[in-house]
């Protein structure tokens, strides 16, 4: 079958087919942004989900940079596990982490429902206390005395703790307390999951899943009074 009858005609013909098969592949591939590049972080830190407040993983957005970075850099040289993260970051330079970190920071908090379920009066009075007042006799400062009084975070380093995950709060005092996770020395808050009873942090975990988050919930631009002890991830 001839399909072609004029070798002119035939060859335009393949230079359109050619055109449009290549356009349309350039098409297909996404843009080489910041953003496309880190939508993978996403698939399991999302941005904006109010459907899954139990979900382990914590929501990173609008999170301190320097937060942010140290986590990065604790995965890369092994002071945090878990092989998921330490692969990704393994062999990315200190200034490309740096700016991942700038880039989340940068965006909105997620809002985060509040996990209402059957924890007693006594059990979110207890978490209360510790997350606001602390424990004297344990040598336990209060949350906020480092966190923030909205516990959103402080600038640069501190992290937000209202509306992380109660498992995912409960997993990381473990790590802690196991030496599977670990920070820049001295550690604090190793030393302050060391000092906590199980039952302490069940109670802090489960009276931070139920408060609400403001939608506009900001880390403080600074600490309110000098730290309560050394800790060697706030410079």
């Amino acid at each position: 079958m001839v399909l072609c009858r004029r070798p002119w005609w035939c060859l335009a013909l393949f230079l359109l087919v050619s055109l449009f098969l290549s356009l349309s592949a350039r098409s297909a591939v996404p843009p080489d942004t910041l953003a496309q590049r880190l939508a993978a972080c996403t698939s399991c830190h999302a941005r904006s989900d109010t459907t899954h407040g139990t979900a382990y993983f914590p929501r990173i957005a609008g999170k301190p940079p320097g937060y942010l970075y140290n986590q990065l850099i604790n995965f890369r040289d092994g002071r945090r596990q878990y092989p998921v993260m330490a692969y990704m970051v393994t062999h990315l330079p200190e200034a490309y982490l740096q700016e991942i970190a700038g880039y989340f920071a940068a965006l909105p908090p997620t809002v985060h429902p509040a996990v209402t379920g059957s924890a007693s009066l006594g059990l979110l009075e207890r978490g209360r206390v510790l997350a606001t007042q602390g424990d004297s006799a344990r040598k336990v400062p209060a949350c906020i005395a480092c966190h923030g009084q909205a516990l959103a975070g402080t600038l640069p380093t501190v992290p937000g703790l209202v509306g992380l995950p109660r498992d995912y709060v409960n997993a990381q005092f473990g790590a802690w307390r196991n030496g599977t996770r670990r920070a820049a020395a001295p550690d604090c808050m190793a030393a302050i999951a060391a000092r906590l009873s199980l039952d302490d942090i069940h109670a802090v975990s489960t009276w931070l899943a139920n408060r609400p988050f403001a939608p506009d919930a900001r880390p403080a631009p600074a600490l309110a009074h000098p730290l309560p002890l050394q800790c060697g991830s706030v410079p």
